[in-house]
């Protein structure tokens, strides 16, 4: 019997912080490593550079009083309104792909993400780098929120502890196979010194490799990070398998 399901790849680009390069290098991942027939659709304020067969879509009209990139206009997404179909995996920009993501779109679950590898009131019980979920399932993630704004920007600290507070509530969420999944700076960076001397290992189950913070993937790639302290503790051999990969 034919699968019939719609496969939906989703990432977001706005400011200045990313380039076009980088979801050009999303969009060329996902092609490489899926087996099954997927639309990829960026939606963003600027979409010069990009490679053809990226759908561009304008970013979702979503005002947020003094917002610091707290990642809330992500939740625009969930609406019911958002002209999004089928099963639906977002991919945040700085996401490497290293394995087959079939799996990602056929492993059981209401809403499923990542596991945050340091869980707490503040941080939340997961990251939404990389989510899945059936589009319209959640409009009530992104209607409460308009509607409670104020209140809920007050609870939670960004978008992401704000979604896993919330599906955990409802029982509705569901994790990753944490081997899926290895933070690049908590699982594949070697701690100080020996970062400086041996390269960042790849798990041998990882499909997707979740940066977040410093180092970034470019940052790696020229085997470097920001100054000070934490530039010393994070300072990064350029792995072969970034290289490989990330393009």
């Amino acid at each position: 019997m034919a699968d019939n399901t719609k496969y939906t790849v989703v990432c977001m680009k706005w400011g200045v912080k990313y380039g076009s390069d980088y979801v050009n290098k999303l969009f060329n991942m996902v092609s490489r490593n899926t087996t099954l027939d997927f639309s990829f659709i960026c939606f963003t304020d600027n979409s010069d550079g990009f490679d053809s067969g990226i759908e561009v879509r304008p970013l979702p009209e979503m005002h947020i009083p003094n917002d610091n990139d707290r990642g809330w206009r992500k939740l625009a997404l969930f609406s019911k309104d958002s002209g999004l179909e089928g099963r639906v995996l977002f991919l945040d920009l700085d996401t490497v792909i290293v394995g087959n993501i079939d799996p990602y779109f056929t492993i059981d679950g209401d809403f499923i993400f990542i596991k945050h590898w340091h869980p707490s009131e503040k941080q939340g019980v997961g990251e939404t780098g990389v989510y899945r979920f059936e589009a319209g399932m959640f409009d009530d993630l992104y209607s409460n929120f308009i509607a409670n704004m104020e209140k809920f920007r007050k609870q939670y600290r960004h978008e992401q502890a704000y979604v896993g507070g919330e599906l955990t509530k409802q029982g509705k969420i569901n994790f990753w196979p944490q081997e899926w999944m290895p933070s690049f700076k908590y699982t594949c960076m070697r701690p100080f010194p020996l970062n400086f001397f041996v390269d960042p290992i790849l798990p041998p189950n990882a499909r997707m490799v979740v940066f977040h913070g410093n180092p970034t993937p470019d940052q790696a790639l020229a085997g470097k990070t920001k100054g000070g302290l934490k530039g010393i503790l994070r300072h990064v051999r350029t792995p072969k398998w970034l290289v490989e990969n990330w393009r």
